[in-house]
């Protein structure tokens, strides 16, 4: 009887990696899968945050699509080594700040260490070519392998056949015949093979949950660079661009003003490590202060905070400010900015 052979699979929770797996679980393989948490990718944790997804699934996509096909799931924290990826990659950004090729260089490689210390034959991804034009290109795809380490023992069941054969197809581990030749940017095949195999719940057809390719989301992070004047993150902070209103009305300081009920909520786990601000008279934001602000500038953030709370068209609002760094809280009575007074060029 032939041994059988250990696959680990990258799962990103999207219906490529999902397909990818089943094809080899449908020849026999065992298939394990891990997930890389880098904190750029926790969709389902937005969702939970906010009322206008409550609808959505509050789910991990990755938990999910392992539970679905019935194997094992690593979920591996990368935040720290994950860092050097977002603020040099090699291979530069995407359209926004997304560093597709680092990234799918440095995931493939942090799995081939496993398939080095013996625990697995090869690594598998749901890379397709032609689907992303930064990462998957056909000339991108040796470079993948290459700079990884995993060479020829990196499997893409998606569109094996229209690549050189790698050795897990050589040696008869999987039957290339099996695989497939999907090619371009439609989700179209994988679609109907999702339909095939009886899959009718899946997350993401397009693929990808990664903030990094959010136009709001990179606007953020690079004025958060910009005004600390060095590319460097944690994970509060990336976690954070994700939520409220951000606003920079001078340049030592930013606002981040809660929009709902349940980002008021997730703020209020912040309040401790932030100067920040809180309507009394009426209701409205939790505002957290970034930066440097100057007392001054703590009366105005004040104004500002007061304008988007109930009490906007009041006369006055009463606001309670703690400007941290074992301030004492104090009271003060405002006048809410006018919609007017508060510019587009604020918004970051």
């Amino acid at each position: 009887m032939a041994e059988q052979r250990r696959a680990l699979a990258l799962i990103s929770g999207g219906l490529d990696s999902m397909l990818a797996a089943r094809a080899l679980i449908e020849q026999g393989v065992r298939v394990e899968g891990v997930n890389f948490f880098t904190g750029f990718c926790v969709e389902g944790h937005t969702h939970a945050v906010r009322q206008a997804d409550r609808e959505r699934p509050k789910r991990n996509n990755a938990l999910w699509v392992a539970e679905q096909l019935g194997i094992p799931l690593h979920i591996v924290d990368v935040v720290e080594e994950y860092k050097r990826i977002v603020t040099r990659p090699r291979y530069g950004y995407g359209a926004h700040m997304n560093p597709c090729l680092d990234c799918k260089v440095f995931m493939v490689g942090k799995a081939f260490e496993w398939v080095r210390a013996g625990h697995y034959d090869f690594v598998v991804t749901g890379e397709v070519i032609g689907q992303r034009p930064k990462s998957q290109r056909k000339a991108t795809m040796p470079v993948v392998a290459d700079d990884s380490g995993a060479g020829d023992r990196l499997l893409r069941p998606l569109c094996a056949r229209l690549l050189e054969p790698t050795l897990p197809e050589r040696e008869g581990w999987v039957d290339r015949e099996r695989l497939f030749d999907f090619n371009g940017r439609s989700r179209q095949p994988q679609m109907a093979l999702a339909e095939r195999w009886g899959i009718t719940d899946y997350a993401q057809p397009a693929g990808g949950c990664c903030f990094l390719t959010n136009e709001h989301y990179t606007r953020k992070l690079r004025d958060l660079w910009q005004h600390r004047g060095a590319r460097e993150y944690e994970l509060d902070d990336i976690m954070l661009l994700k939520i409220g209103r951000h606003l920079r009305p001078r340049p030592n300081f930013k606002l981040i003003v809660a929009r709902e009920d349940g980002e008021n909520r997730f703020l209020e786990g912040y309040r401790k490590a932030f100067a920040h601000i809180r309507p009394l008279s009426h209701g409205g934001p939790l505002t957290l202060i970034d930066g440097e602000p100057e007392a001054d500038d703590l009366e105005f953030a004040a104004r500002v905070c007061a304008r988007f709370g109930q009490g906007r068209d009041a006369e006055r609002v009463e606001m309670e400010i703690h400007p941290g760094r074992g301030a004492p809280p104090r009271r003060t009575s405002v006048v809410p900015l006018a919609a007017d007074d508060v510019p587009r060029d604020w918004y970051v």
